[in-house]
């Protein structure tokens, strides 16, 4: 099993050691319960990481790492932006937990025509936070040292900026009798951004669709199935990964 991540941010390093304090410090100290020469993995986040080894657990969270030599993980290509519309409940926090799994790179929440959530206010505030906090931990949990943008929710005009300029953008439907194509079957770019666009549970109304189509977007369909909103962003980022060698 890889080395635990913790998450230091700005992560700096001076002369191959770092220290963990903080929330992380905490977890990894009390929670944890790190020891001296166990292993352990710092990352900002943002693709810049350094193994290491526990020198020093001191009070209750305060980690010194030593041995620590700084990498950069290079931007994947292609990058894969998933539109999330949004849920209803917590399946908005399952399924940022689950594309963060898969490996996808950026989510942006979608206040698509047919969503019953709706982000306002306070409330929306405090739903971004919860999604950011989810990609956070996840990115840990699944020992990324890049995780995933959140950004702020979107408009439909929005979604449709994002799509013009995309390399390649499809909106995922269930609308069987919209002319679409497999995803599994559609030519990939080698570079660029692939956005795909997923709706929520009510599927994406079809002036949505012909606004993303008019932007760009190709019409696809998953398979014969029709997957919850939750679960169809993290299937078809798992496709697209595979067809693109980024799992190879």
């Amino acid at each position: 099993m890889t080395a635990p991540v913790f998450v230091v941010d700005p992560l700096t390093v001076l002369g191959g050691e770092a220290v963990l304090e903080g929330p992380e410090g905490r977890h990894a100290v009390s929670v944890k319960r790190l020891q001296p020469g166990e292993d352990v993995i710092l990352t900002d986040g943002r693709g810049r990481w350094g193994e290491g080894v526990v020198k020093a657990a001191e009070g209750k969270d305060r980690l010194v790492v030593t041995g620590l030599a700084l990498h950069e993980e290079p931007p994947p290509r292609p990058r894969i932006t998933v539109v999330q519309a949004l849920p209803k409940g917590d399946r908005g926090e399952v399924a940022v937990e689950t594309m963060t799994e898969v490996g996808v790179d950026a989510i942006v929440p979608w206040q698509a025509a047919r969503c019953i959530t709706q982000w306002k206010g306070d409330r929306g505030l405090k739903s971004l936070a919860k999604w950011r906090a989810t990609a956070r931990e996840a990115g840990k949990q699944s020992r990324r040292v890049r995780f995933p943008e959140i950004a702020d929710a979107a408009t439909t005009k929005q979604v449709a900026a994002l799509v013009a300029g995309a390399a390649l953008a499809a909106v995922l439907h269930s609308d069987f009798g919209h002319a679409s194509e497999a995803l599994a079957a559609v030519p990939l770019p080698a570079d660029g951004e692939i956005v795909l666009v997923v709706g929520p549970e009510g599927g994406v109304a079809r002036d949505e669709v012909a606004l993303f189509e008019e932007a760009g977007a190709r019409a696809c369909t998953l398979g014969p199935t029709v997957m919850r909103t939750s679960t169809a962003g993290t299937a078809a980022a798992a496709l697209l990964l595979g067809r693109t060698g980024r799992w190879s």
